[in-house]
């Protein structure tokens, strides 16, 4: 017997799943069951893995730092990251950094540790 789940945005009852994804096909609405975020307002990794307040990163490439002669250097691990709306900017994880404080990140430079 296959287990199926009404869609969390439409309710449509023809709903399917693909790997660890749920997917309507009416709404175009993807989600992962039990996980806070969804595919459509979530905020993703570079890999695509679905990010939550307190995850660990790891930064993908060299980021340079307006106002600093250093640069954010690739492997640089972040721990404990706090998602925040995005202001226009891209700018969607608040974090601090060891050497250089507070800062915000762009979750597209960022993977999941």
């Amino acid at each position: 017997m296959e287990t199926t789940m009404n869609c969390p945005e439409c309710q449509s009852e023809y709903t399917y799943q693909d790997g660890a994804l749920w997917m309507c096909p009416e709404c175009a609405h993807e989600w992962v069951p039990g996980a806070e975020a969804t595919i459509n307002d979530g905020v993703l990794d570079a890999n695509g893995n679905i990010l939550v307040d307190g995850d660990s990163v790891v930064v993908i490439k060299d980021l340079k730092v307006k106002g600093s002669k250093q640069a954010i250097k690739q492997g640089t691990k972040v721990k404990s990251i706090r998602l925040v709306e995005d202001s226009g900017d891209g700018h969607n994880i608040d974090c601090k950094i060891d050497g250089f404080g507070a800062m915000k990140l762009k979750s597209e430079f960022v993977k999941k540790n």
